[in-house]
């Protein structure tokens, strides 16, 4: 029989700009072995220096809307007009 480990999920949220993302990058430099960090998609534009793929999937409206239709995500929001979510995959 094959024994799977179960993983621990732990929830970092807080309002923007409130250090989340510089939280995140200290604990993966210290703890990447342990941990993986989701990926959020979002309709917003990349800001300077962002990476499709490494600080969010950056998608069109229509190609967000479309990933709502195929139930492609965990969840999902609407903010200042952009969509943000998770991809179930």
């Amino acid at each position: 029989m094959i024994q799977k480990s179960k993983g621990i999920l732990i929830v970092l949220s807080g309002f923007s700009g409130s250090g989340k993302g510089t939280i995140m990058k200290e604990l993966m430099k210290k703890y990447s072995d342990q941990y993986a960090l989701s990926i959020s998609a979002t309709t917003r534009s990349p800001r300077p220096g962002e990476t499709d793929g490494v600080e969010y999937f950056f998608r069109t409206k229509e190609q967000f809307e479309k990933m709502i239709a195929d139930d492609e995500l965990i969840e999902y929001a609407k903010y200042v007009d952009n969509y943000y979510g998770t991809p179930k995959a």
